[in-house]
């Protein structure tokens, strides 16, 4: 299952992204927002993420203007490896390589056509382990390393 967020600055082109996946007979989440009106992208991104490392979901897609606030937004929750793709050659990429779990784009920057080609290229890649693993697993270290550090001053710190 796919779990799929946007802003409203996103909305229209998830909502593309949503109709293609249903036409694919592809399980999706919707998990906001669900019109034009504004909201904040940390918030969609951090519940389509939490969504992906708990298990609920097998990956996820957000958009937003650019791709790049749910982009970041995403990449602080531990696990989630959050790729920016502008193009259907670092979208297969991202998965082959980096083992990414979250597609990002932007409303504002990719047409629907490019988005659609980005999705289905993105969905059909498998990560090809092997050295890409070792990489990958020096990511989840960061993660583990970092994530760890940052609650623990945060619940010294209050």
């Amino acid at each position: 299952m796919i779990a799929l967020g946007s802003d409203h600055a996103g909305f229209p082109l998830k909502e593309e992204i949503k109709n293609h996946l249903q036409q694919k007979g592809i399980e999706y989440k919707d998990y906001g927002c669900y019109s034009i009106e504004s909201v904040d992208y940390p918030d969609i991104a951090e519940t389509v993420a939490l969504a992906v490392v708990q298990g609920q979901c097998d990956k996820g897609i957000l958009v937003c203007g650019t791709g790049i606030g749910v982009s970041i937004a995403a990449n602080k929750v531990p696990g989630i490896r959050a790729a920016l793709c502008g193009d259907v050659f670092s979208a297969k990429a991202s998965v082959e390589h980096n083992d990414a779990n979250i597609l990002t784009m932007g409303q504002r920057v990719t047409g629907p056509g490019l988005a659609i080609e980005i999705v289905d290229a993105w969905l059909a890649a498998a990560f090809l382990g092997d050295r890409h693993k070792r990489r990958v697993d020096k990511i989840t270290a960061l993660d583990r390393k970092y994530g760890r550090c940052l609650s623990e001053e945060k619940i010294d710190g209050q």
